[in-house]
């Protein structure tokens, strides 16, 4: 089964592209949704297993909601209040949320220095 996660925004993407590897699909609303984009993302990703990573801001808390009900079976990751969201987020918080999730086997880990 294919995996895809959605995030809010490019710079969303982009840290998730550095950090899972390229056969994990990362999707992104660009902050917005409406009823064709949101159609849209349901047949790119009907046979997908669902992952959600939103900012935690009132935005994200709303896309969140609204891809919550499209997707009701999806696992929820979080980051934290004071993160300037997930492109802020730590890696290695991420990590452990991506870890958490049970996407391990996807990471593409920081070499250690």
């Amino acid at each position: 089964m294919a995996i895809t996660v959605i995030v809010e925004g490019k710079n969303d993407r982009s840290k998730l592209r550095r950090l899972l590897d390229p056969e994990v699909n990362i999707s992104c609303t660009f902050g917005t949704l409406n009823s064709i984009k949101l159609e849209s993302l349901r047949q790119r990703t009907k046979h997908d297993e669902i992952y959600l990573f939103m900012d935690n801001d009132s935005s994200g808390k709303k896309i969140r909601g609204v891809l919550a009900d499209a997707f009701p079976d999806a696992l929820h990751m979080y980051t934290r209040k004071g993160y300037a969201g997930v492109e802020g987020t730590p890696d290695e918080y991420v990590i452990a949320q991506l870890e958490k999730a049970g996407l391990e086997e996807y990471i593409i880990y920081p070499p250690v220095l």
